[in-house]
């Protein structure tokens, strides 16, 4: 049974990164992540939320999230182990996931 389910926005320990990749903050390294896709119970595709008003092509407009104004992080999309994920946050309306899915496909 998955715990999980494609378009939820949920809080992830991402750890700490290297170079550019993105990492979580604070001393758990948290940070908001979009569910793209899960391959089984557990792994799962995400890709990171930002409130940061830095926008380009691989910035995606994900709507707001826990009342803050954020964007999907396309270029940055990577593959966790389901143990990462810590909270739920909410459930992304169907119309902004798919435009995300959308940028998502035309990146690759």
């Amino acid at each position: 049974m998955l715990l999980y389910h494609t378009r939820e926005v949920w809080w992830v320990h991402l750890g700490l990164n290297v170079g550019f990749e993105q990492d979580g903050m604070g001393e758990y390294y948290k940070r908001p992540v979009l569910i793209l896709r899960g391959l089984s119970r557990n792994v799962c595709i995400i890709i990171p939320l930002t409130t940061s008003e830095k926008r380009n092509m691989f910035y995606v407009d994900a709507g707001v999230v826990a009342g803050k104004s954020a964007a999907a992080i396309i270029s940055q999309i990577r593959l966790i182990d389901t143990k990462r994920l810590v909270e739920k946050i909410a459930t992304m309306p169907v119309k902004e996931f798919e435009v995300i899915r959308k940028s998502v496909r035309d990146l690759l």
